[in-house]
């Protein structure tokens, strides 16, 4: 599975944002997809993940009930709406793919995209 996120950009407080991850390989629709960021000088930290039927979702406990993942398996893409961004939300966001179905364990993930950036103006 090869991944590509887009959509980032710079966003003032309480704006919103929509990253989307296109996958390329067949075995898009059977893995558990997720959404990690990195802020600089801080360890990666997992978002949110879907599995690959897109019934069970996973968020972290700092953006639950503002961002929201979903999946398009038709079109081999992964979303993540991003509503009511804070500064801390600041940080490059990598989308990735795992076969377990559900984790939130960076190193479970076998497939990453190349990040996109997301900077969030007070």
């Amino acid at each position: 599975v090869q991944l590509q996120a887009s959509g980032g950009g710079l966003v003032q407080a309480g704006g919103s944002l929509r990253l989307s991850c296109a996958a390329s390989g067949r075995t898009f629709s059977s893995v558990t997809m997720g959404w990690f960021r990195q802020a600089a000088g801080k360890e990666r930290e997992f978002v949110a993940s879907i599995n690959w039927r897109g019934v069970s979702t996973d968020y972290a406990d700092s953006v639950k009930g503002r961002f929201t993942i979903s999946r398009d398996n038709a079109k081999n893409t992964v979303y993540l709406q991003m509503n009511s961004l804070k500064p801390e939300d600041t940080a490059v966001y990598y989308c990735a793919a795992t076969a377990y179905s559900t984790s939130r364990t960076a190193g479970r993930y076998d497939y990453w995209g190349q990040g996109t950036q997301v900077t969030v103006s007070s």
